[in-house]
This record gives C-alpha cells, sequence and structure tokens, in this order.
C-alpha cells in the first residue's frame, strides 16, 4: 500500500462513505476503510484521530467558507441582510452537493455518537456566522443572537431540503426564514 498521497484524506473519506453506506457505520473499521482507500491504517491516524472525524472531514472548511462568503457581501447591509443573504449564497453553491450530502446525513442517522457530533457543527457554524458578523462591525451581542438564529435556520433548512424531493435549498430556507419570523 501507498505510505503518501497528496489527497489521502479526501480518498480516506470516500472510502469510508463507501463503506458506511454499504455495511453500515458501526459494522465499518478503520483498516477496512484504509485497505479500500489503498492506504494504510497509519496514514488513516495521521489525519483522523477517530473513524466518526471522517464523516466530518467538510467541516474543517466551515469556518473559512462562512468568513469569505460574509465577507463578499456588499457593505452597509443590515444584520439580517448579512446573515440572509450569506446563508443565500451557501445555499447555491451547496445545491450542487445534495446526492453526497444526503447520503452523508443517512450515515448520520444511523449513530447516536455522529448525531451528536452533527449537533456541534451547528454551534460551529453559529461561530463562524458571528466570528464574520463581528468582522462586518457587527456589535457582539447582536452577532451572537444573529448567529444562533442562523445556524437554526439553516439547520431547519437543511433538514427539509433532504427530506423532500423537488425542493431547493433557497426554497427551504426561504421557509425557515418564514417560520421564524411568525415565531
Amino acid at each position: 500500500m501507498p505510505r503518501w498521497s497528496p489527497d489521502a484524506a479526501l480518498v480516506l473519506e470516500e472510502a469510508a462513505m463507501a463503506l458506511f453506506a454499504e455495511h453500515g457505520y458501526a459494522e465499518t473499521t478503520v483498516p477496512q476503510i484504509a485497505e479500500r482507500a489503498g492506504l494504510t491504517t497509519r496514514t488513516f491516524f495521521r489525519h483522523f484521530t477517530e473513524k466518526r472525524e471522517v464523516v466530518f472531514l467538510r467541516d474543517r472548511e466551515l469556518p473559512t467558507a462562512v468568513l469569505t462568503i460574509l465577507d463578499a457581501l456588499p457593505p452597509g447591509l443590515s444584520t439580517r441582510q448579512l446573515v440572509e443573504q450569506g446563508l443565500s449564497r451557501a445555499a447555491v453553491e451547496l445545491e450542487q452537493w445534495r446526492a453526497p450530502i444526503s447520503r452523508r446525513d443517512a450515515i448520520i442517522r444511523t449513530d447516536e455518537h455522529l448525531r451528536e457530533r452533527e449537533l456541534l457543527k451547528l454551534d460551529h457554524l453559529a461561530a463562524a456566522v458571528e466570528q464574520g458578523l463581528v468582522a462586518r462591525q457587527v456589535p457582539t451581542a447582536e452577532a451572537h443572537v444573529a448567529s444562533k438564529v442562523a445556524a437554526l435556520a439553516f439547520d431547519l433548512a437543511l433538514r427539509r431540503w433532504l427530506d423532500a424531493e423537488g425542493s431547493s435549498l433557497q426554497d427551504e430556507l426561504d421557509r425557515a426564514w418564514s417560520a421564524l419570523r411568525q415565531v
């Protein structure tokens, strides 16, 4: 097996997701993932501390992506506009990834520890949004509240989008914002 690969984490992720889908998360072992990827178990542990982390590889990109999206928005927007337009831009990017996101979500739903880790991702999303809003000169307390609401809206929209065929993520975001405004 090769000892080094420039894209080893991505290769391991693809191998793991395929095995999880085929055999189940709990039944898949790290050595099986490494073997499917054509890499060593040692290489796996250079990139991930445990099997669960491979499911959340893309979360590493979340803070940078959020900050890039918020930074690219035009000046003079209100906090609400920043959050809504920022999530809308993210929705456009994510739309093309529906199949892998759905596959990942199906795997997460099978394991309590993965579901717990997924909840932590929402907290990371809120923290990234808060950081981006503060960088845009939004007062800290306002940024904190807006970031929590943004994470909730995104989670609601994502759940509905994955469960509803024929719906766009933007449509579901619009529905989530509408529901939150009614509350």
